[in-house]
């Protein structure tokens, strides 16, 4: 792990040292921001005093992230309205929400949704329901809205001073590398057609619906690098794609993530379009906050926000929630409830927890994120290679690179950008980097990213109007070796309860929007079967 003092080296020593390298423009304004620390930390921290208020609900879903905005999409389209959500923070969204300034819509978080495959169901059903996927939602190879797919050229890779087309590096490569990189593929093809002994796909999305062969749970107790290793693939640039998928996905480097997870992250995925090659993505100016607006809908008005649950409890035929909204403490009484938060809040709010699921709560730990928004007067001065994309990745950097919102718009005359940064903070522990995240100035981050780009754009701190950060103390599960199967991921999978049902990305043990979805609509179908009105899945 690198030292606190190695890694504030690639932040900006500059300015945390209170001043701007010589010669450069002042770093330009902008705010730090983040989940909401200080009202989480008032869960854990503070004295609850007792509820002046009580409201009724027939169901209270807490957690307004995909998980608990699809749990109250699947209630509502099913004809049950009597629900609440509650969302901590003033907006609703987690990990997927977007932001807007007066010119731009931009992503604070997760920015694409891969085409889905047949058996992502209910990502196609919630597609079609939005108007993007049209036709039949079964169909193999259905057609999507063009305004919602990826345009062209959609990723590149910076190394070794040019850009190239793609994200696994190509140029200046010898033959046996070349190989191997060919070798790599043919693998991750074979593997996205394997089926286990029980009929099922290996990897799947949702996880859920993967294979449960012992023989290939197994590889969760390997790491995904000594996976490489073990099956001959040594070349740079497979090692480094490896680390940068798990990073990317994960907030952890290749070494410390499940080999399963690793290879899940490459051959889960298999759908196809009827308008698009079947690596194309679904994207939009704020990355997936079209998809958070689109479930929101249709909760409506059942959707609270700034209400942060602090104590859960049982009591005669339901569940009582003692909730902070403003400086109030509000008691909602439901009959049944269901948890769309992070795990490891649970025990904090939830006292009769069985010993069990809390020791499985606790026992994830979770990467600490960062994401910023750079607001830019004009697209920047390109180096050499391919041309801009939609996606443009750093190969030795400290960070993962950025997304351009406007490339979805770039028929068109834009007069300035935003670049949206992303940076997992896996280089330290995660204990460390929250810390990090709570102690180290914005200032600090803004010199430590603008440092980063101009070694790409030259130009990008005089085009910089605004830099805001993005802090994510808690972003996802990390999928570390032997956190998947056999253990504590799956004691929360698993729980069953009369009243309070579990629904997180979470219980997948790492954090997609598929998987946030799928947990959700799981939660909210045991809830409908119990009322009496059973759904069944889309198949």
């Amino acid at each position: 792990m690198t030292s606190r003092r190695e890694f504030l080296a690639t932040v900006g020593a500059a300015a945390l040292a209170g001043c701007v390298p010589a010669g450069k423009p002042p770093l330009p304004p902008g705010e730090l921001l983040g989940m909401n620390l200080a009202r989480g930390h008032r869960l854990r921290d503070a004295t609850l005093p007792p509820p002046t208020a009580t409201r009724q609900t027939g169901v209270l879903i807490v957690g307004g992230g995909i998980s608990g905005l699809a749990a109250g999409w699947w209630l509502a389209r099913h004809g049950y309205d009597d629900f609440t959500v509650l969302e901590m923070d003033e907006v609703p969204g987690g990990n997927s929400r977007g932001g807007q300034s007066a010119t731009h819509a931009y992503p604070w978080g997760a920015h694409y949704l891969p085409l889905p495959g047949t058996e992502a169901a209910l990502v196609r059903e919630l597609l079609a329901e939005l108007g993007v996927l049209q036709g039949d939602p079964g169909a193999p190879r259905p057609l999507y809205d063009e305004r919602y797919l990826c345009a062209t050229p959609q990723e590149r890779v910076y190394r070794n001073g040019l850009w190239e087309e793609g994200l696994l590096p190509h140029r200046g490569l010898d033959a046996g590398e070349r190989a191997e990189q060919q070798r790599f593929h043919a693998r991750m093809d074979e593997l996205k057609r394997l089926r286990g002994r029980d009929g099922r796909r290996v990897f799947a999305l949702p996880m859920a619906l993967s294979s449960a062969d012992a023989e290939w749970r197994a590889l969760d107790r390997l790491s995904f690098r000594q996976w490489l290793l073990d099956n001959g693939f040594t070349a740079p640039t497979l090692h480094w794609l490896a680390n940068y998928a798990c990073r990317d996905d994960y907030g952890c480097d290749y070494a410390q993530t499940s080999a399963w997870a690793g290879l899940h992250y490459f051959v889960c995925r298999n759908g196809e379009a009827g308008n698009a090659a079947g690596d194309t993505v679904l994207t939009a100016a704020d990355g997936n906050g079209w998809l958070v607006r689109g479930l929101a809908k249709t909760v409506g008005e059942r959707l609270l926000c700034g209400a942060a649950v602090a104590r859960i409890a049982e009591g005669g035929a339901g569940v009582s929630a003692d909730v902070r909204v403003g400086d109030a403490v509000v008691r909602y009484q439901a009959r049944q409830l269901i948890w769309a938060a992070p795990a490891f809040v649970l025990p904090h709010v939830w006292p009769a927890l069985p010993d069990e699921l809390k020791a499985a709560a606790r026992a994830g730990d979770y990467a600490p994120w960062l994401t910023a928004n750079l607001h830019l007067s004009a697209l920047p001065e390109e180096r050499y290679g391919a041309p801009p994309a939609w996606d443009n990745v750093f190969y030795d950097s400290p960070g993962l690179g950025y997304v351009t919102a406007s490339h979805q718009l770039l028929r068109r005359h834009q007069g300035g950008t935003v670049f949206t940064y992303y940076r997992a903070l896996n280089e330290v522990a995660p204990a460390e980097g929250r810390r990090l995240l709570l102690d180290t100035p914005r200032e600090a981050w803004a010199e430590g990213i603008l440092a980063e780009l101009e070694r790409v754009h030259p130009d990008i701190r005089r085009l910089a109007t605004r830099l805001d950060v993005f802090r994510n103390a808690h972003a996802m599960r990390r999928p570390v070796p032997g956190a998947l199967f056999g253990g504590e991921r799956e004691s929360l999978a698993n729980f069953r309860h009369p009243r309070i049902f579990l629904a997180h990305a979470d219980l997948s043990g790492f954090s997609l929007f598929e998987e946030a979805q799928y947990r959700g609509v799981v939660a909210a179908g045991r809830v409908l079967a119990q009322a009496g009105r059973p759904a069944q899945m889309p198949s």
